[in-house]
């Protein structure tokens, strides 16, 4: 995988412009956050900057988030690199993602697992559509993204070793915990006005260990009953 650009209209610089800004975001993460060399390595490798609208790529590598329409954001980037650090990404897992967005957390992800192992679940249709053109173009076109109500999962391609979600809910889903083999973990914003990062490891016996990592703030997840 690599990054590509297609330059045009606000693109600054262009492609070496957009390269400067992503350099410097590296090293303004690795200065400030506690994140590891492979989640910043896979930061570096995805062009934040296409998939942004177009009259925000100025703004692609502020590492805070971004509208990209229907109400939701992509991610800042410091969030997503403490993401892949607590999920404890390796090649080769599963890895169900709820919130496909403009597609940009999950090719964070795959970066480090392999495109072939993200799944990824969207509310909103107009946001899939897009998402799978945008991952494509970009060289991830093997991320497989689905349309649908996340508290449901993904279950035909279950079980998977990791599953996170990329907005708020006001309890874990149940059926993501379901979907997780044994010795897998969920990760996500729970809560609605305040949210906690958490942390959930299934154990072999289906039993859980619950871990909390500070407070967040993202936009609410869809769906549900």
């Amino acid at each position: 995988m690599g990054w590509w650009d297609s330059g045009g209209e606000g693109s600054g610089d262009g492609e070496s412009g957009f390269e400067r800004q992503r350099d410097e975001l590296i090293e303004q993460l690795r200065k400030r956050e506690r994140v590891s060399e492979r989640a910043l390595d896979a930061l570096a490798a995805v062009p934040r900057h296409e998939f942004v609208p177009e009259s925000k790529r100025r703004h692609a590598y502020a590492d805070r988030p971004l509208p990209i329409g229907e109400g939701q954001t992509i991610s800042a980037p410091h969030m997503v690199a403490i993401m892949v650090d607590c999920l404890e990404l390796e090649p080769g897992q599963a890895v169900l993602e709820i919130g496909t967005g403009c597609g940009y957390h999950a090719a964070v992800t795959a970066e480090v697992v392999g495109g072939e192992n993200v799944y990824s679940v969207e509310y909103h249709s107009s946001l899939a559509e897009r998402a799978r053109d945008r991952l494509a173009k970009l060289g991830y076109g093997d991320i497989s993204i689905t349309v649908g109500d996340g508290h449901d999962g993904w279950p035909e391609h279950a079980p998977y070793d990791r599953a996170y979600l990329t907005a708020a809910a006001s309890a874990v889903p149940d059926a993501l915990l379901d979907q997780l083999r044994p010795g897998g973990i969920f990760l996500g914003p729970i809560g609605d006005r305040r949210q906690t990062l958490v942390r959930i490891q299934k154990r072999p016996d289906g039993s859980t260990e619950r871990e909390t990592f500070g407070g967040v703030r993202f936009v609410q997840m869809q769906g549900g009953t």
